[in-house]
């Protein structure tokens, strides 16, 4: 085997411990494949960007964000469904800012971590959903969850969208105000690969896929799962135990047609896809 190196991407958040878990424990080793871990601290839109430009080859990634980028000419298709159970997204604004009602909102300054990213995705599909439309000119990119902290504490920004329990402590000590929730209608992250890596090396995608499978099914099994995310993620173990239960990660491949469908009909009611878009092969069709 020439190559079995797979270069894996995800967000620093805790939904992806099952991942790093079994990158420490050898378990990718054990299927004789080379997995290379980068943390995306950008989140989706920088993920889609880094697939599109191969430096890497494998994505954790929200289920909109990357499917409207294949729509827009992303060379991937998604392998698995990852997190099964919707995103809880927490509506922040900082400390100071006068705005304290989600209904007001929608006229207001967004922070996203980038165009395309699920900060934004979300926001537009949040405001489509009750009968809002928001203003490129009201998006102010802020990169990162830190670049929103600053924005929103200097009121640069009014409002940001990201989840609920990575943001809590900011909210406990007081440097956000969360004024709402927005639960999205899918399941929240799939894993996404490259048509290049599923072409050319597509059975040790599937032994990444597998250990990815297993690892989640230990660490939904794991007496220790909540423990470990409160310490390594620095959240309280009430959290924790809230979000662990209301969490549930994929143990096999499939992925829904119905799924795709639904998502693509909302981002092109939001306007994030055109609606006469030709939409390409989404899912990697592969034998059982």
């Amino acid at each position: 085997m020439a190559n079995s190196k797979i270069r894996i991407g995800g967000v620093p958040e805790h939904f992806n411990l099952p991942v790093h878990l079994a990158i420490e424990e050898g378990k990718f080793k054990e299927k004789k494949v080379d997995v290379e871990w980068t943390t995306f601290s950008g989140g989706t839109g920088q993920m889609t960007k880094a697939l599109r430009n191969d430096e890497v080859d494998l994505c954790i990634l929200l289920t909109e964000g990357i499917i409207a980028d294949i729509v827009k000419g992303n060379k991937s298709k998604l392998v698995s469904v990852y997190v099964t159970t919707p995103l809880c997204w927490g509506i922040h604004t900082g400390k100071n800012n006068s705005l304290s009602s989600y209904e007001d909102i929608y006229s207001k300054t967004y922070a996203i971590s980038r165009f395309g990213s699920g900060s934004h995705l979300m926001a537009i599909v949040d405001a489509n959903s009750k009968g809002f439309e928001i203003q490129d000119d009201q998006f102010n990119v802020i990169k990162n969850l830190d670049g929103a902290l600053d924005s929103l504490s200097e009121e640069t920004s009014d409002v940001f969208y990201w989840e609920k329990f990575t943001t809590k402590p900011y909210v406990d000590n007081n440097q956000l105000k969360r004024i709402g929730e927005y639960l999205t209608p899918w399941p929240c992250f799939v894993i996404a690969a490259t048509d290049k890596i599923i072409e050319e090396q597509p059975e040790n995608v599937i032994r990444v896929l597998r250990t990815i499978h297993d690892a989640s099914d230990n660490f939904m099994r794991s007496e220790d799962a909540i423990k470990m995310v409160s310490k390594r993620y620095s959240q309280k173990v009430e959290d924790v135990t809230r979000w662990f239960h209301s969490t549930e990660w994929a143990i096999h491949g499939w992925v829904s047609n119905k799924m795709i469908g639904s998502i693509i009909y909302h981002l092109k009611l939001a306007g994030i896809i055109d609606e006469k878009a030709e939409i390409p092969e989404i899912i990697w069709r592969r034998e059982p």
